[in-house]
C-alpha cells in the first residue's frame, strides 16, 4: 500500500487539528504539515522542500484564500494535488476550482468515510468528482459560451481510442486498469492520456474529466 503524504490548511484550530489527527490515525497517510494559511503553508512547502502529495485546503482563510493558493500550488507545484474542503457549496465557485485545477471539491459536512475515499481515488487518479460536483459543472456549463469547430460540437476531434481512454479515465481507474481493459501497454495509455491533455489544453486529468462532463461525453458514466 503506497503511503501518501498530505497537509492540511485552514485556520480553524480545532478543525484543522481534529482532521491531522483522523488523518495520522489511518496507516497508509502521513500529515507532513498543518497549516492556518495559505502563506504559512507556502513558506513550509518551499522551506522544508517537502514530498507531499495531497494538500486539503480550505476557501475562507486570512491573507491568502484558498482561490489564491490554489492558483499558486497549480502554477509552482503542479504535482501536489489539490482536495478543497469548505463550508461553501456554491456552484459557480466548485466549477471555477474544477476549472482552476483542483482535484476534488468536498463540503465540511461530509463524513469521514467520503474524505478518505476521496484521499485515495484523488492520489491514484488524479481527481475525485461526487455527485455535487458532477451535478454544479453541468449547471455551470451552459452559462459559459463553448467554441463548436467541427461536425461533432466539440471544439476538437477525438479518434475512437482516445474517447475509449477518455471514458475509462472519468470511471476513476488507473493506468495500469486503463492497459489492462483495452489490451495495451501501459505506455500507450500514458502516450493517449499525454496526447488528450494537450488537446484539451488542460493541466491534468482533473481537466479531462471536466472536459468530458462539459461536452456530455459521458452522460452515462456519471
Amino acid at each position: 500500500m503506497s503511503q501518501i503524504n498530505v497537509a492540511i490548511v485552514d485556520d480553524q484550530n480545532l478543525f484543522r487539528q481534529s482532521l491531522g489527527l483522523l488523518v495520522n490515525s489511518i496507516e497508509n497517510l502521513t500529515l507532513v504539515a498543518e497549516c492556518a494559511s495559505g502563506q504559512a503553508f507556502i513558506d513550509t512547502l518551499e522551506k522544508f522542500n517537502m514530498q507531499l502529495d495531497i494538500a486539503i485546503i480550505d476557501m475562507d482563510m486570512p491573507g491568502m484564500n484558498g482561490i489564491e493558493l490554489n492558483k499558486y500550488l497549480q502554477e509552482h507545484h503542479p504535482a501536489v494535488k489539490v482536495v478543497i474542503l469548505t463550508v461553501h457549496a456554491n456552484e459557480m465557485l466548485i466549477s471555477q476550482m474544477i476549472t482552476s485545477g483542483a482535484a476534488a471539491y468536498l463540503a465540511k459536512n461530509c463524513d469521514k468515510d467520503e474524505l478518505l475515499l476521496t484521499i485515495d481515488t484523488v492520489y491514484k487518479t488524479g481527481f475525485y468528482f461526487n455527485a455535487d460536483v458532477v451535478k454544479a459543472l453541468r449547471n455551470t456549463a451552459g452559462q459559459r459560451t463553448i467554441m463548436q469547430d467541427n461536425i461533432n460540437g466539440l471544439p476538437i476531434v477525438l479518434s475512437k481510442r482516445e474517447r475509449q481512454v477518455l471514458t475509462l479515465i472519468c470511471k476513476e481507474l488507473s493506468t495500469a486498469e486503463i492497459a489492462a481493459q483495452l489490451y495495451v501497454s501501459v505506455r500507450t495509455v500514458e502516450g493517449h492520456r499525454n496526447k488528450l491533455i494537450n488537446k484539451v489544453k488542460c493541466r491534468n486529468i482533473a481537466g479531462l474529466v471536466l472536459f468530458a462532463i462539459k461536452h456530455r461525453l459521458i452522460e452515462a458514466t456519471l
